[in-house]
């Protein structure tokens, strides 16, 4: 009875020493965070919104940290070519700005993934929601999406659509799984020259971001007929519904951007970079530029970002089940 009652003690004693360790290990790195240049992987080119979110968010946060800040634009491969990288770094100074929608799919589409969403990508703090919306040609004579929706049916087969590749994609052929619609997908390679042939009639539809749209808009080409978040924003989309409140959940897509760290990053130093993004996108500065880029500021720190990529992954999931996709990549 003494021996095992010792063995026990002696158990205990070593689960409090290695979770002792751990603790100190992780207050450590947060007191000496940042000890050298940090980078920014991001899975787009110049220019593009998130990569304005990172440069103006890096931009403060250097000068509070007091090291330089990297950006490293890695476009490609549907956002693989920055994850990868991203991941094999495995560093806690590498981290990942990112719009979550350039991984969420990917276990869908892809048999074979150089990482694991769960395990390798952790939170840090959500910046920004991308505005995203459903557009038609002005002379299409479709004034509703419930309008769109009646001429798809009455005319399967006959309506095109283009659509920016991965999550936009996903959810798009969810909404006309759900809804019983025949329309065509015209690939393009660079989502943008969709929007000529979208004002043109070329294409009937198309679903993108706001951003990318809005040359089309402001020409009197096209018009947005819905957007796809959860909630109106009447400054960047005045007078513009979103899907969800006109009776189609199936087209909801939150275009969450944020900072993303490797698996070896704890959640303590996590939470200390996180407050001090969320800081750095609360400054009017930084929110009024996002908003031109028709990103609406949405901070949050990694429990926030947590919750908010968790419930898009399981909205994914549903998806591929009603459309019956397994899981390629497990």
């Amino acid at each position: 009875m003494m021996k095992l009652l010792t063995k026990t003690l002696a158990l205990g004693l070593g689960a409090a020493t290695l979770i002792g360790a751990t603790f100190s290990a992780a207050l450590a790195q947060t007191q000496t965070w940042p000890q050298r240049t940090v980078r920014f992987l991001i899975p787009f080119g110049a220019g593009a919104g998130a990569d304005i979110g990172a440069r103006l968010v890096a931009e403060r946060l250097q000068k509070k940290w007091g090291q330089s800040i990297v950006i490293e634009n890695k476009p490609g491969g549907d956002g693989i070519v920055a994850v990868q990288a991203f991941v094999q770094a495995n560093d806690d100074h590498v981290l990942l700005y990112a719009a979550t929608g350039s991984f969420t799919v990917h276990p869908y589409q892809r048999e074979k993934l150089p990482y694991d969403r769960e395990r390798d990508i952790l939170p840090i703090a959500r910046v920004a929601n991308t505005l995203l919306g459903v557009a038609v040609p002005v002379d299409f004579g479709v004034n509703s999406l419930k309008e769109l929706v009646d001429k798809a049916r009455a005319e399967p087969g006959k309506l095109n659509v283009a659509l920016v590749p991965g999550i936009t994609e996903f959810v798009w052929d969810g909404f006309t799984n759900s809804e019983k619609l025949g329309i065509v997908k015209v690939p393009y390679r660079d989502i943008v020259q969709a929007v000529p042939d979208l004002g043109e009639g070329r294409l009937q539809v198309m679903m993108a971001s706001v951003a990318i749209l809005q040359p089309g808009i402001n020409s009197g080409r096209s018009k947005l007929l819905a957007l796809n978040g959860r909630a109106r924003n009447e400054k960047l989309a005045p007078g513009i519904p979103t899907a969800i409140e006109l009776g189609y959940k199936s087209l909801e897509l939150e275009g969450l951007t944020g900072l993303l760290g490797p698996k070896i990053m704890s959640l303590e130093l996590r939470k200390q970079i996180g407050a001090d993004v969320v800081e750095a996108a609360k400054d009017p500065e930084v929110a009024n530029r996002l908003l031109s880029t028709f990103q609406a500021v949405n901070p949050g720190g990694p429990e926030e970002f947590g919750k908010a990529m968790q419930d898009q992954a399981e909205q994914i999931a549903a998806i591929a089940k009603a459309l019956k996709i397994d899981k390629k990549a497990q």
